[in-house]
């Protein structure tokens, strides 16, 4: 993982290389933001161009013995401490280092249960209090050929208390050219004197020009698709990989409200039976995943109406539709639109009938639809 790899992030790229290049060096670091936007990316790269010999002016070389390690994630004086769901005796991270290394060259940009998918996991991933005493071991050693010795710790907020307590004794006293750089999704849930003791860096969602420019190159995207894409995902690139895979999905679920409008608005009480048979036979997932959508699709129409294209976030197919329907969702019938979805969503949740919560749905938007 380089700088040039992470999409977008210039600015803090830049921040980042002026800090190493002047010196600045704080000894505990923490990387806030989700791993869509290049939490974890950013770190690494952190790490390499920190210890590479011969850094350019935008990133590590790639070339020097530092950077060969790096590239085999085998360099002795770099140290990774992430969640795991133990197995038999395997309850530290050196246990799961062959597959931790496979992982990482093959995801740049990762969430916590793509880590667990790959280790086959049933059980909750922490990183355990036997953790602690392998990082009071490590700090011990001697450096072995680096400029600084680093502890990547991805999502601290799983780390058990004993081990906390261990790393805090760490930063309060470090030793000499260590580097704690942390990657935290959520850092409210981490020690508060751990959080005191480091110096935070916030990892911003990627700009939607930024994230549309590489779905382009990457996945052969037009350059109206590929924006659209971009800004649904709200700067998270492994939101913007979900919603292509979902795409099918979303067209089978935009179907099924274009369906259920026209019966509402046509007041087709046999046509509203027959999509509430209908949507009966789907999956209970699905048919909550169904009044999601719905939902979602409701609010986009109304900002639609309001012509402000940075607000909304739909794709081609739901343009066009929003364009003749947006007028039907207005201040008269928003609040009520959304509150009746809910109901339905939450009336399945508790094992109601679907085909009466599907039909009495309609029957209410029919009422709506007027206003």
């Amino acid at each position: 993982m380089f700088f040039k790899d992470i999409i977008g992030q210039d600015r803090l790229k830049q921040q980042i290389i002026s800090s190493i290049q002047s010196g600045v060096v704080p000894h505990s670091q923490l990387f806030c933001g989700r791993t869509g936007y290049g939490s974890f990316c950013m770190a690494f790269a952190y790490a390499r161009y920190l210890n590479c010999t011969h850094r350019t002016e935008s990133d590590a070389c790639g070339h020097c013995p530092s950077c060969l390690k790096y590239n085999d994630i085998v360099h002795p004086d770099l140290y990774f401490i992430f969640p795991m769901a133990q197995e038999g005796k395997k309850n530290v991270c050196d246990d799961y280092m062959s597959e931790w290394r496979g992982f990482l060259s093959t995801h740049l940009y990762f969430d916590l249960n793509m880590w667990l998918n790959e280790m086959d996991a049933t059980k909750q991933a922490i990183i355990y209090s036997k953790e602690s005493e392998e990082i009071m071991r490590k700090v011990s050693f001697k450096i072995y050929e680096a400029a600084y010795r680093v502890f990547l710790i991805w999502i601290p907020e799983r780390m058990h208390s004993n081990c906390a307590n261990k790393l805090l004794k760490v930063i309060e006293e470090p030793p000499l050219n260590t580097i704690i750089l942390m990657v935290s999704d959520e850092p409210d849930r981490i020690l508060g004197t751990i959080l005191s003791r480091s110096q935070r860096i916030n990892v911003k969602p990627i700009q939607p020009e930024d994230l549309a420019r590489y779905a382009q190159s990457k996945y052969e995207l037009d350059e109206a698709g590929a924006l659209q894409i971009a800004r649904m995902a709200h700067g998270d690139y492994l939101q913007m990989i979900e919603i292509m895979h979902d795409s099918e999905e979303n067209a089978f679920f935009l179907k099924q409200f274009v369906l259920m409008m026209r019966n509402s608005w046509a007041k087709n009480v046999k046509g509203m039976k027959i999509f509430a048979d209908e949507m009966a036979s789907l999956r209970k997932d699905r048919q909550r995943n169904l009044l999601s959508y719905c939902q979602r699709f409701v609010r986009e129409n109304f900002i639609h109406r309001f012509q402000s294209s940075e607000m909304c976030f739909m794709n081609r197919e739901e343009t066009e539709f929003a364009e003749k329907f947006s007028p039907y969702v207005n201040e008269r019938n928003v609040f009520e639109f959304m509150e009746e979805l809910a109901i339905a969503e939450r009336h399945l949740a508790q094992n109601v009938n679907p085909k009466m919560v599907f039909f009495d749905l309609a029957l209410r938007i029919t009422v709506l639809l007027q206003k």
